[in-house]
Order: structure tokens, then sequence, then C-alpha cells
């Protein structure tokens, strides 16, 4: 029968977050009833409260999450109740054309829950990236349940959800950063920084980290930067070319979402150089360049979506080398919170004190 938990809403646009009763159904065919462990707070949550994102509102927010598998609908076998999970908001299909190319990263079918999560009056929740992990239990779909080895606290293993394999992918499943590549990471954020991990683990020879905020870049060091560029002092393109023998870096990680950081990527880059956008833009944002020096630098620009990630591939391995030290995923948790602080994390998160405030229940 249906569960009552505590979960995390935003309301309305830019309306305070507050705590409520929320209705969790029995899982249905091909869903899963996840107990949430842990759960980051991530930029996109504050996106969807102030209605970036879209005005679906009431959102059940929260998506960077790993938990126990507490039951499943018919017809799920990949997964089963006890199991340790990360979830992750792309659910492959494995029947569209890019899985049947053998590319499911790119899929374009990707699934959720089909069963709505509501208050107790009965109004629907939507659900930030198909997952609503601000709270005691979730209804996914089974797709979104990742197994990973369950010796990895979930404060740590939940990161994997969002925010540390976006970053990670863009550089080596995105950007093909290769052993001996310069690369420049733009915006040294929790995903900027996860670029940077993904960077020195590829055998990046120089990275070099970009931003405004000198707290950052400190911390940038920390994870694997070999310089650092404070962009409000700096011209970051000329600085980055100056590191680079006048060239410009093999991969540029633009990992802000704006067309001004943007443009900066595209210019500090070298000839047939990789730009790869991973920051997240707002609908109105506009980008202009010249189409000639679009056509005259080569090389390619590219999206990254969710790192470009196969969570059935990459969760566990990623795991594994956090395992083995040689990724230090721990280094992401800034803070461990409750469900009733997740509006000071924004206000953290605004003001640059954390990489990430985790919620623990």
């Amino acid at each position: 029968m249906p569960q009552h938990v505590q979960g995390v809403i935003a309301p309305g646009r830019n309306e305070p977050v507050r705590v409520e009763t929320i209705v969790i159904p029995d899982p249905g065919p091909g869903e899963a009833v996840v107990k949430i462990q842990a759960c980051g707070v991530c930029h996109t949550d504050l996106h969807y409260k102030q209605g970036a994102i879209n005005d679906e509102f009431p959102f059940l927010l929260g998506h960077e999450a790993a938990g126990i598998v507490e039951s499943v609908g018919e017809g799920v076998t990949d997964v089963t109740p006890g199991d340790f999970v990360v979830l992750n908001w792309r659910a492959v299909c494995g029947t569209c054309r890019a899985c049947e190319r053998g590319r499911p990263w790119y899929c374009f079918a990707t699934h959720n829950a089909k069963q709505k999560m509501t208050l107790l009056d009965g109004t629907e929740l939507s659900p930030a990236l198909g997952i609503g992990a601000f709270a005691e239990k979730t209804l996914v779909a089974a797709g979104q349940c990742t197994k990973v080895n369950p010796a990895v606290a979930p404060e740590v293993a939940g990161l994997l959800g969002c925010g540390v394999m976006a970053g990670i992918g863009a550089a080596i499943n995105t950007g093909n950063v290769g052993r001996g590549d310069s690369v420049a990471v733009i915006g040294c954020g929790g995903v900027g920084d996860a670029a940077i991990v993904g960077s020195r683990l590829a055998g990046a020879a120089k990275i070099i980290a970009v931003d405004i905020d000198d707290r950052k870049l400190d911390k940038a060091r920390e994870m694997g930067a070999t310089h650092t560029v404070n962009s409000r002092s700096t011209d970051a393109v000329e600085a980055i070319r100056e590191l680079t023998g006048g060239f410009g870096a093999d991969v540029v990680i633009e990992a802000v979402g704006r067309p001004e950081t943007y443009e900066q990527a595209f210019y500090a880059r070298d000839l047939a150089g990789t730009v790869v956008l991973v920051g997240v833009p707002s609908p109105e944002m506009k980008l202009e360049l010249p189409l000639l020096d679009v056509f005259g630098r080569g090389g390619a620009l590219k999206s990254s979506w969710y790192g470009d990630c196969l969570p059935s591939r990459d969760f566990p391995m990623l795991i594994d080398l956090h395992q083995q030290g040689r990724i230090d995923l721990a280094a992401f948790v800034t803070e461990t919170i409750g469900l009733g602080d997740i509006e000071k994390a924004f206000a953290r998160m605004h003001e640059g004190d954390v990489l990430r405030s985790v919620v623990v229940l």
C-alpha cells in the first residue's frame, strides 16, 4: 500500500523550499522504491526552484543520491530488494536509434517512473530529473538504479549520480583527454573540479584551473590542477595560451554555462582542439561567434550530457577507482546536513562556500 514519507518540495518559483509529507505508491511494472540514504545538493536543484528548468511546480527536489532498493514492481530483474544503488537520471531504453547503434550514452528515449508521487491532498509532484531524492524514499524506474559496491559510504557514492560523473565524464568520455594533453577547466565548482580529477586520471600533463574565486582555485589545486588563473584579474585566454607555449589547450572544458565563458573556452583552445560544454545554460542565453573562426580553428565543439556516461559501466568503475585510492570522491563532500537544511545549503552554494552539501537520512 502507498507509504507516507518526508520530502523537500519547491512549491513555486523562488519560493523557499519546505518539508512536506509525500505519498509514495507501490512500484508498478518496471519501477522500484528506493530508501534514500544520502543525496547531494546540486545546482540543478536550485535551477528547478528558480523555475529555470520549467514551471511544472511543485517539484520534489533532489537527484544526486544513493540508497537501498526497498521493493520492485513486476518484470524488474536487474535489481532486487536490499541492493545498494546509485540513482541515475538517464535510464537508457535499449531500443532507440542511439542504443541500437551501440551508443546508449546518447539514448534518445530515457525513461522515468510512470506513476506520480503526490502530496497528501493528491497534488502531483514533478520529481527533479525524474528522481526526487530529497526524501526518505522515492519511486523511480528500475533502470535508474545502478548497483555499486556497498562498502562505499552513501554520501560519497551518491555524488556519482550527477555532478562528479558529469565532470569526470566531460574529460574522459566527451573530451577524450589523453596522456600528455593540456587541459583548461573554466569554472571550479563541483563539476569543474570533477573534470580536473578526470583529466588527471586520464594522464593530462598540464591542467589549468580558471575561476574568479581564489578559494575555489586553491581547492582546484588540491584536486589536481597544475596551474590556476583568476579570471577576475587576468585575461583567461591569454593566460591559458601563455601556459601552453602560446598555442592554447588541447581540451578546454567549460563548466559554467555562460556565453562569455564559452567564448573564452573557444579562443583558449589550440588549433584543432576540443571545447566541451558541461555547464548548463539558461534558456534565454545566446552565443555569437564569427563563423569564419569556427571554420578556421577546426577541431570539435561538443556538449557533454551527463558526462556521456553509461551508468552501468561507469558508476561501478569509478567506485572501484575510489576504493583503490586513485580518485578521492570523499574530497567533494564539504558538509553533511538534514532535510531541513536545504535552503541554507542553497545559500552556501550561491556564496561559493561548498563543493557539495550532502543530505544524510
